[in-house]
Formats: structure tokens, C-alpha cells, sequence
């Protein structure tokens, strides 16, 4: 897929998004607790159901800047809402005017990360039927994937995770 830039004005081809086809939360359960406690999981909504409580995560982009070039590297991962917030997006989720900001926790693994669960992130609602984009907190700057949001990462570690992912689903 090639784009123009609206930094430098050259055509990209743009990389693969890595992705995550469901939360860390569903992936981290046997096949005896998926069957047992998973409410929902389709490509936009997931929902286990505990005997204590209920989680609730929706599907995510988060984009990570690239320091030597204008291009970023894009994430579909999974966060997880309030019942409230959860409700609210999957009641107005075929609204073209959906738009506002959720507090969620990151519920995806990044890969060469030690441990991105539990990041706190602003969901920031997108009209038009975009999924919504993850802003990680600048509060959290001691945590490794938090700092290279903001400070990016450089191009050949964006493309060398890319190969990983790719080479690990063959």
C-alpha cells in the first residue's frame, strides 16, 4: 500500500500493522477456561465472564513513531474498558459520529517488550467508524514501551519486529 507523506512529500509503501488477533487476557487461557468463561470474541469485542467478574476489552490501533523516517509503526491491539465505557462504544460501535476519550489498561503483549499488560492508556474514539487509537500515559515514562512511544524507535527496530512477527506465524 503506498501513501504520501505529509512530512517529507515521497510515496511509502507503508509496513504490515502487527497485530493481536485477540486480548493477552483470552490468549492466556486453556482451551477448558476459553470454553467456560469467554462470553464474546469476534474482531472488535471480547468479553470473559468470571464467576467474580466480568472483563471487557475492545480492539485498538496504537501507533509508535519511527524516528528515521516518516513513517509509524502501527499496533492492533487490545484494551480493556469499564463496563460503563464498553457499553456505551458497543452500543453507538455502528454510529458514524462515535467520538470522545475512555480510560483503559493495554491488554496486549508487545512483542520485544518485557511486560506492556496493564499500561494505563487514554481510547480516544474516532468518528467514522475507525477503531479507536491508545495513547499510553506519560506517567508511566519508567516503563520501556511507554518511553519509546513518545521518544520513538528507530527504523531498522521497527522493521526487525516486523520480520519477527511475520517469521513467527509461518
Amino acid at each position: 500500500m503506498e501513501n504520501l507523506c505529509q512530512k517529507c512529500g515521497k510515496i511509502h509503501s507503508g509496513w504490515p500493522a502487527i497485530t493481536f488477533s485477540a486480548p493477552y487476557s483470552f490468549n492466556v487461557l486453556n482451551d477448558e477456561d476459553k470454553s467456560r468463561y469467554v462470553k464474546e470474541l469476534n474482531e472488535d469485542f471480547c468479553v470473559l465472564e468470571y464467576e467474580d467478574q466480568t472483563d471487557r476489552f475492545i480492539r485498538a490501533v496504537l501507533f509508535q513513531t519511527v524516528t528515521d523516517c516518516c513513517e509509524e509503526l502501527q499496533y492492533g491491539v487490545w484494551v480493556s474498558l469499564s463496563e460503563k465505557n464498553f457499553d456505551e462504544y458497543n452500543n453507538n460501535f455502528f454510529s458514524q459520529e462515535q467520538a470522545g476519550t475512555y480510560f483503559g489498561f493495554l491488554n496486549s503483549q508487545i512483542p520485544e517488550y518485557k511486560n506492556t499488560i496493564g499500561i494505563k492508556t487514554n481510547v480516544v474514539l474516532s468518528r467514522g467508524r475507525q477503531r479507536p487509537e491508545i495513547i499510553p500515559h506519560l506517567d508511566q515514562m519508567d516503563i520501556d514501551f511507554v518511553r519509546d512511544y513518545y521518544d520513538g524507535i528507530a527504523k531498522a527496530d521497527a522493521e526487525d519486529r516486523i520480520n519477527k512477527v511475520i517469521s513467527s506465524r509461518k
